[in-house]
């Protein structure tokens, strides 16, 4: 089976993710394990019990051979890749960059800047890569018109980014109520 590029995208706990895993499981590739790539920023579990449950609930349902592997470097994860992929999530990995960048009051073109230039290192490489990936992304655009300036930038950059990531993708399965419709 030639690697397969799946973006999962939907609403928050809509079963994106288990969908996610449920993919990579079902792989031949993955019958020697895959590895979990959590690509935002590490939260303080300590701080956060909410948090800290929602990781063990998402670790107890992978395999034990799958590895776990926390980065923002997903370029560099895509093209090292030496067995299937699960990305979770796009939303949190846009978070860690933008944060990383202290560019939360930044002028928008600013941002616009920061994600095509990190979309120049991804896309590439989730092109080239040897590997099946399935990547898990937040749907945005169902939602109201955020508040605040941070969410209105954020809604607007993660669909920029959702939108790049299905043009190189093979396949885009939206999850909601937990069901599945392939787009």
């Amino acid at each position: 089976m030639a690697p397969v590029r799946i973006l999962v995208t939907g609403g928050v706990r809509s079963g994106k993710s288990r969908h996610a895993e449920a993919l990579v499981a079902s792989w031949p590739a993955a019958a020697d394990g895959a590895c979990y790539v959590a690509a935002g920023p590490t939260p303080d579990v300590e701080s956060d019990p909410d948090w800290a449950e929602r990781i063990a609930v998402h670790r107890s349902r992978r395999p034990a051979s799958w590895t776990t592997l926390e980065t923002r470097d997903l370029p560099g994860v895509l093209a090292d890749a030496d067995r299937p992929l699960l990305v979770d999530c796009l939303g949190t990995w846009l978070t860690g960059l933008v944060d990383d960048a202290g560019a939360w009051e930044a002028p928008g073109a600013e941002l616009s800047t920061l994600l095509d230039d990190a979309l120049a290192a991804l896309l590439p490489a989730l092109a080239d890569c040897a590997q099946g990936v399935a990547l898990v992304t937040n749907e945005v655009g169902l939602g109201v018109v955020p508040e605040h300036r941070s969410g209105r930038l954020f809604r607007d950059l993660l669909g920029t980014l959702n939108q790049r990531v299905a043009e190189v993708c093979d396949e885009v399965h939206l999850v909601v109520a937990g069901r599945v419709l392939r787009l």
